[in-house]
């Protein structure tokens, strides 16, 4: 189990927002910070404020991964040729765990990294327990058979809380789907905006 997931119904209050649009989130019933000083007046934010905080929502998004993670998939966007901020967000979206989420194996990306690390994914028909594994256009994405049966799994696939996206193809009588294409930032599903190009701002300061 990651070691995040016990304070992942806290991030929203602490970023202020309803991150991943869930209706139990816990900022809806509460939105402000936690703790005494969650009402008081807010100061507002510097340049670098504002950059830190686009990147503390989208790394808290998928899971609130690593600094050092998040470091190193910044450092490949900038490698590769073209748009970094999109390229930042491709990245993340070909992240297994990403994938498992969006593919609504999973009802959030901390679930869908426990599948992941408990072995019940695979990848080309192979199991993969790395979340961090970087999906290929093509790649086909399923459930073991015995894994197929967990009630979280079932509730999830027949939720209607959001939809699967059109860079993901989704066959839901075999709980297997198919990584198609790299997204675009506009093809993403947020509940709430992002702003990779602040993040890429915040890194190249």
């Amino acid at each position: 189990m990651t070691k995040r997931a016990s304070s992942k119904h806290k991030i929203d209050r602490r970023l202020g927002l309803n991150l991943w649009g869930r209706p139990k989130s816990p900022f809806n019933r509460r939105p402000y910070g936690p703790g005494q000083h969650g009402q008081a007046r807010k100061r507002k934010l510097s340049d670098f404020g504002i950059q830190l905080a686009a990147k503390q929502k989208l790394k808290k998004y998928y899971g609130d991964i690593t600094e050092k993670q998040f470091k190193k998939i910044f450092v490949e966007a900038e490698r590769l040729r073209g748009d970094t901020s999109q390229l930042l967000i491709e990245l993340l979206e070909r992240r297994l765990d990403a994938v498992v989420f969006r593919l609504k194996f999973a009802p959030t990306v901390f679930a869908a990294r426990q599948l992941v690390n408990h072995g019940h994914v695979m990848v080309n028909g192979r199991v993969l327990d790395k979340k961090s594994y970087q999906v290929k256009d093509g790649d086909e994405i399923s459930l073991k058979d015995e894994s197929q049966n967990i009630p979280m799994i079932i509730q999830t696939l027949s939720s209607n809380e959001r939809d699967v996206p059109e860079y993901l193809q989704l066959e839901l009588a075999k709980c297997s789907g198919k990584f198609i294409r790299g997204p675009q930032l506009t093809d993403v599903p947020y509940a709430v905006q992002m702003e990779p190009n602040l993040v890429i701002e915040f890194y190249s300061r």
